[in-house]
């Protein structure tokens, strides 16, 4: 090997320098480590929290009914949005949340693109196909057949596409309003009194202590009054104006967790996760939480929006959508902005039962 092509010793200058290069590549790869432990850590616990969340194994979405004949538009226009199936049961004795009326039924449309969210409400009472043709107070489906025998009576009778649902137990609503320092609301002298009796029911229950409200006012409520005024219903308006109550309880919760500290949040997380059954699985939920600050509630409604009501024998008071497949049209809306849908043969052949067993047709309602 001649002297030229032979390797010249480092100078002591270049050997500092690429001895600084590797503690600088070890000091790297030491950052990416904690980073990924880090990441990993933050997973885990995320992860620890949902399994608070009971989540239903036994939920298939292909034993969810979803009418034929929805257009390929309407289909499409409907894929732009996660559709959610909200319910809420007073299951206070047993905690089961499998079965039993569901007192609270709504619909969260949530743009997948804007992330505005609007909420519908749909009357208890409505008087819908619950499933095999059998008719009456919709409110019944979750206690016939359990969440997949509620979401297809939405389904079916609204010609939605939901596949995905999350149950709340009653006492969820007083935890989660106590933990967030209560709520602000406008309450008049009417709602005060009337609460009185809920808030004794309540706090029985729930082992919290509450006070009666003096009057009508503005007050921070607490999870006892929150609760007591989200479930009068004997005021003017009936069951149209309670489901409003909860809708604007709801909506105070949510704008208050949102400007809550993480403190705050996790304690809402142990205390409440519990009282939660859902389809959705944990994934599922992690994508949905990554973008909870992005969410904004926008407008809220009820359905049906025409409506009357009648006294059917044994099926009781129901209230009466005049008629169905109009109702339907303006849902698809509200929810989705869909201006050209047309109501598929199922909602068409339901809205025809309906005027039939109750007499009331289009522009029969108020």
């Amino acid at each position: 090997m001649s002297r030229e092509t032979a390797k010249k010793p480092m100078t002591k200058k270049q050997r500092a320098a690429v001895q600084k290069k590797r503690r600088q590549k070890k000091i790297a790869l030491v950052a990416v480590e904690i980073l990924v432990l880090l990441l990993l850590a933050v997973v885990l616990f995320i992860v620890v929290k949902l399994s608070k969340i009971e989540k239903d194994n036994s939920f298939s979405a292909e034993d969810i009914d979803i009418n034929e004949g929805i257009s390929q538009e309407s289909q499409e226009i409907m894929e732009g949005y996660t559709t959610i199936a909200l319910f809420g049961l007073d299951n206070r004795s047993n905690g089961n949340l499998s079965k039993g009326n569901s007192d609270v039924i709504m619909i969260a449309s949530i743009n997948n693109d804007t992330h505005d969210v609007k909420l519908v409400s749909v009357y208890r009472d409505s008087y819908l196909d619950i499933g095999n043709g059998k008719y009456q107070k919709c409110n019944s489906a979750y206690a016939s057949g359990g969440p997949e025998q509620a979401i297809s009576m939405l389904n079916r009778n609204l010609d939605l596409n939901i596949t995905d649902y999350v149950t709340v137990d009653f006492n969820a609503v007083v935890e989660c309003v106590d933990l967030l320092g209560g709520v602000e609301l406008t309450v008049t002298d009417e709602e005060a009194i009337l609460m009185y009796g809920y808030m004794d029911e309540i706090s029985k229950l729930t082992k919290k202590k509450s006070e009666y409200l003096p009057g009508g006012g503005t007050y921070v409520l607490d999870g006892v009054q929150a609760c007591a005024y989200a479930r009068i219903r004997y005021t003017a308006g009936d069951d149209y104006k309670r489901t409003e109550r909860q809708r604007i309880v709801l909506a105070a919760m949510v704008e208050k967790a949102q400007k809550s500290d993480i403190k705050t949040l996790n304690s809402l997380i142990d205390e409440v996760f519990g009282d939660i059954k859902t389809s959705f699985s944990n994934a599922d939920l992690i994508a949905l939480a990554t973008k909870i600050f992005e969410y904004s509630l926008g407008e809220t409604t009820g359905f049906p929006f025409e409506k009357n009501t009648i006294t059917l024998g044994s099926k009781g008071s129901v209230v009466v959508p005049c008629d169905l497949k109009t109702n339907v049209k303006q849902l698809h809306v509200f929810l989705y902005d869909d201006q050209d849908y047309e109501p598929t043969d199922t909602v068409k052949s339901n809205s025809e039962k309906i005027i039939s067993d109750t007499g009331f047709h289009q522009g029969d309602g108020y």
